[in-house]
């Protein structure tokens, strides 16, 4: 892969890549992250490609300023846990505590500490749900792995191993569950055939507004910044 970048106000960066497998020149903007992909086929010119996202500079530029704008979680500020929205707010004693509609953090902590509440959240719902799933399919996976991602939501290794983003505490219950069916329905289906999303059906229900929804929104899910201190 290159770096290159448009110029103008803001600098958008460019990631080219070159694939012997795409047949035309393709531009891809990440909704997580923002990042700005330029694909282009092996024969067609490097000078060629990059004069094509020239030409899509307008479009590029306008995509990138629709997306949520990047929040440093502080005190008074709102925080969706588990679909509700809270209010982040000092707290009494030593420990981070769910109460209602707020969430209380102890004053001084450094916004990590917040985070890591939120990752062992995330792990305690997404092991019982991972745990309900595996039973009604009869498989067992052999280990869970709680991570910040900014490309899936979840995986699942042919040895059995799942991995979960994190932020899907910050989704309503029932997105973060549709993950976890999702992930352990690779224990029987390694694909997405027929077969694989009718095992999702099987343990889940159905998943297809659960999928629309992580779609439509998910990218809000990593708006929300844990490197600096609450305050």
């Amino acid at each position: 892969m290159g770096e290159h970048a448009l110029p103008g106000t803001p600098r958008v960066r460019l990631t080219l890549r070159k694939s012997a497998r795409a047949r035309r020149i393709s531009l891809r903007i990440s909704q997580l992250d923002g990042r700005v992909t330029l694909t282009y086929p092996d024969g067609v010119p490097e000078s060629e490609a990059l004069k094509f996202a020239h030409l899509k500079a307008e479009w590029i530029r306008q995509h990138l300023q629709d997306r949520p704008d990047p929040a440093v979680v502080q005190f008074g500020q709102m925080l969706p846990v588990e679909g509700t929205e809270r209010r982040i707010v000092p707290a009494e004693g030593r420990r981070v505590l769910l109460r209602g509609d707020e969430i209380a953090v102890p004053e001084g902590a450094e916004a990590k500490r917040l985070a890591r509440f939120l990752k062992e959240l995330a792990r305690d719902r997404l092991t019982g749900a991972c745990d309900d799933y595996a039973a009604m399919l009869g498989r067992s996976y052999s280990g869970l792995t709680i991570r910040d991602t900014r490309s899936r939501w979840g995986s699942c290794s042919s040895a059995g191993g799942l991995m979960f983003s994190w932020r899907l505490i910050l989704a309503p219950s029932e997105i973060l569950h549709y993950v976890a069916a999702h992930e352990v329905a690779h224990l029987v289906e390694m694909n997405h055939s027929r077969a694989f999303w009718a095992q999702v059906e099987r343990i889940f229900g159905d998943y297809r507004e659960q999928r629309r929804w992580l779609r439509d929104n998910g990218a809000q899910l990593h708006q929300y910044r844990f490197d600096a201190p609450v305050s």
